[in-house]
């Protein structure tokens, strides 16, 4: 090559890689926290890379923080340090305590207000943007993965069994028979386990029933609410719980969603926890299984009503800067795309959250070629939600849920009796609503 031509070549190679680098600097890196794991922190991922091939001026980040209550704290640990991720993912029953933290998140609402971007919450289900809104209608947090409790049976060892395998049971007292028959067989060496006691044993439970979590609509009326979980119904299932367990029927397995690995890894046979349970369970099962409506009981007025949602919602974060928030804003606005909200929904058995997302993926024929998906969905929407039904919303119940989580193993634990579990429940819970209570208002 020609001394003149190579002197310019290199030099083109050189201003090249300047404008390479100028392009990386200018890219605005905005962080995600989140606490999934498995199949659900792959698609997180892919979201984010979507995102980001889509356009050149934003980067976001996901990164995983360890579990909801571990990712929350330390987001309020970061925040305090000056250092917080810009969107963080929050479990619902940590809405309370966001939504009560003065000066740390900035409403997604007016995130996307600011930035131009086109958001209206009456587009969302009903029940899922009603948890995340304050009485004046603004949305707080973004709806990201909306689950509610499902119920899952593994068709092979009801086969096993003697057991119809295309029929669930439908009633507290036909999982019961069942687990009875599955353990006299051995088919199963665990006929029943449960993910999130509280969610669903507890919350679910009595929303199901129509039955109150607390007074004040659960918490949504008012800071001033005091628990009613030690009803008759509540004492009846906690009562039952117990007796299953004696019996061998029911096998303990922990506070979160550790009962779903004894359910997909072919142990237990039966399972109660979150829809998005299904992107596991679909990675992870060698047997045939389906999806049900949460069991009831038939005696109680009113059930089956409606269950709650469960999973999570994103937070912004505030002190951020203004070309930082128009980021987040982009990236909520390509999460809010009906066509990729359908994706998410059947990708991973969370909520489709707008009816659209739903239309878009009965139309598809998903629901006919994927028989169960659409549980959750009729679930929410069996009934129009009532006081007792559309939801829950207190402070440190993150903390609450432990205390009814320590309650329920001092009884299987043969300590004390249902009844005591559930009257020391509320009385604790009681006590940690007070202290909220009297926080918030100073």
């Amino acid at each position: 090559m020609h001394p003149t031509l190579h002197r310019f070549a290199r030099l083109a190679v050189a201003a090249a890689l300047v404008a390479g680098s100028a392009v990386a600097q200018a890219q605005t890196e905005i962080q995600w926290w989140h606490s999934m794991t498995g199949a659900l922190n792959d698609r997180v991922n892919e979201l984010a890379k979507g995102f980001n091939e889509s356009q050149k001026d934003y980067k976001v980040v996901p990164v995983y923080k360890g579990a909801y209550p571990e990712s929350m704290a330390a987001a309020i640990a970061a925040f305090r340090a000056g250092n917080a991720p810009h969107i963080l993912q929050v479990f619902e029953v940590g809405t309370g305590t966001m939504m009560s933290a003065k000066g740390a998140i900035k409403p997604v609402g007016e995130v996307l207000r600011e930035a131009g971007e086109k958001f209206d919450p009456k587009s969302y289900i009903g029940a899922v943007a009603g948890y995340y809104t304050t009485r004046k209608g603004e949305m707080l947090s973004f709806p990201f993965n909306s689950s509610t409790t499902v119920f899952y049976y593994n068709k092979d060892v009801f086969e096993k069994a003697g057991l119809d395998p295309n029929r669930a049971p439908a009633t507290w007292p036909e999982v019961m028979a069942a687990a009875a028959k599955i353990k006299a067989s051995g088919a199963s060496q665990c006929a029943y386990t449960t993910g999130w006691p509280s969610w669903v044993h507890v919350e679910n439970l009595s929303a199901w029933h129509n039955v109150p979590i607390a007074t004040r609509e659960n918490g949504m009326g008012g800071l001033d609410a005091h628990f009613q979980i030690n009803s008759p119904l509540h004492v009846r299932h906690w009562n039952n719980l117990k007796e299953w367990a004696q019996k061998g029927y029911f096998t303990y397995a922990g506070r979160t969603n550790e009962g779903e690995a004894k359910f997909y890894s072919g142990e237990c046979a039966m399972l109660t926890s979150s829809s998005a349970a299904q992107a596991n369970i679909n990675r992870n099962a060698k047997f045939k299984y389906a999806v049900a409506m949460l069991p009831y009981y038939a005696d109680v007025q009113g059930a089956p009503q409606n269950t709650i949602i469960g999973g999570a919602s994103l937070w912004v974060m505030s002190g951020k800067k203004p070309n930082e928030y128009k980021g987040v804003a982009k990236f909520l606005s390509y999460l809010a795309e009906p066509a990729r909200q359908a994706q998410w929904h059947q990708q991973t058995g969370y909520l489709p959250i707008t009816p659209v997302a739903y239309d878009l993926t009965k139309k598809a024929g998903f629901y006919e070629k994927n028989p169960g998906t659409d549980v959750s969905v009729r679930q929410m929407m069996l009934h129009e939600p009532t006081p007792n039904s559309k939801g829950l919303r207190f402070g440190s119940f993150v903390q609450i849920r432990d205390m009814f989580q320590e309650e329920l193993e001092n009884m299987l634990a043969g300590k004390q009796d249902a009844k005591t579990a559930l009257d020391n429940a509320v009385k604790r819970g009681d006590e940690m609503l007070r202290r909220f209570e009297k926080t918030a208002k100073e």
